[in-house]
């Protein structure tokens, strides 16, 4: 017996009179609205221009949601493309179906795309936004919540997520409560972007080790969820196929961190000229 649970939003949508607005569209936004605010302030930081992250979204949000779109529509064809169904149907994004992998993706070549065309250094700009895009995750994650959907196994712990009869897999119609995955994964790419934060400060991380950093600490964090999840999924030598995804991104990101590592003679000249520089004397005090 469940003793306590998580239950479900009775309803996907926020009704405000004649307008019935989506809960995971309005997440989404909230999320890009969060990355927006938190990267514009890291970049100004660094010395960038006000409202620079705001013109690279404008680019960047489109083509993420494109190539969120394609992943989706390719690694689930047969929902679009097999025996009895409507090509067309791949087209109806407002339906849901976007995938994440291909959301970053496609985000990435249009922030590369703006950044170009305003001359800024894409991978500077990429590890000022970095921690951003995991708080713009983790806040648009919230919207599966409303959707009861991309849930975990079943399970009877206290924070087990109530799905209602009717978005219960065939399999386990029984079961009352499920792993809140969505929950899961917000949690982590928060942990995620202070992580992210704390290294940058530690070790001093640029030219795109940032980001790099923040593709292996979600992928390392996507893979173990993604095995917890029981939608349908194509799988690939008995894995899912966003397990194997989260694999290959991994790995390419911690080789990118390796690789980009500053030399040792790097490392030992900027601890010798931090020695040598000489420091401002205090002001004597009034």
């Amino acid at each position: 017996m469940t003793l306590a649970y998580l239950p479900s939003p009775p309803s996907p949508y926020l009704n405000l009179g004649p307008l019935m607005l989506h809960w995971y569209a309005i997440m989404v936004i909230l999320g890009v609205i969060a990355a927006v605010a938190i990267g514009q302030r890291r970049w100004s930081t660094r010395g960038g221009s006000a409202g620079t992250v705001l013109d690279v979204t404008m680019f960047a949000v489109p083509f993420g949601i494109l190539g969120g779109r394609l992943y989706h529509v390719i690694t689930s064809w047969q929902l679009y493309f097999g025996e009895g169904r409507n090509p067309v149907e791949a087209l109806y994004v407002w339906q849901g179906g976007l995938g994440v992998w291909g959301g970053i993706a496609g985000g990435a070549l249009g922030a590369w795309i703006a950044a170009r065309r305003r001359g800024i250094d894409f991978a500077a700009f990429a590890d000022a936004v970095a921690p951003a895009v995991l708080v713009g995750q983790a806040i648009g994650r919230i919207g599966c919540w409303f959707n009861q959907e991309l849930y975990g196994r079943p399970t009877t712990l206290p924070w087990g997520l109530e799905i209602d009869p009717a978005n219960r897999p065939a399999a386990t119609p029984d079961a009352a409560t499920y792993h809140p995955t969505f929950a899961y994964e917000a949690i982590w790419n928060l942990g995620a972007a202070a992580v992210v934060i704390w290294a940058e400060r530690r070790f001093r991380l640029d030219r795109g080790r940032v980001f790099a950093l923040y593709v292996a600490a979600y992928t390392a964090g996507r893979g173990w969820i993604e095995m917890l999840r029981v939608d349908e999924a194509n799988h690939l030598l008995g894995l899912r196929l966003n397990v194997w995804t989260s694999l290959l991104l991994f790995t390419a990101a911690v080789a990118f961190l390796y690789l980009r590592r500053p030399s040792r003679r790097a490392v030992l000249a900027a601890s010798a000229e931090q020695r040598t520089t000489p420091t401002t004397p205090p002001r004597p005090g009034r």
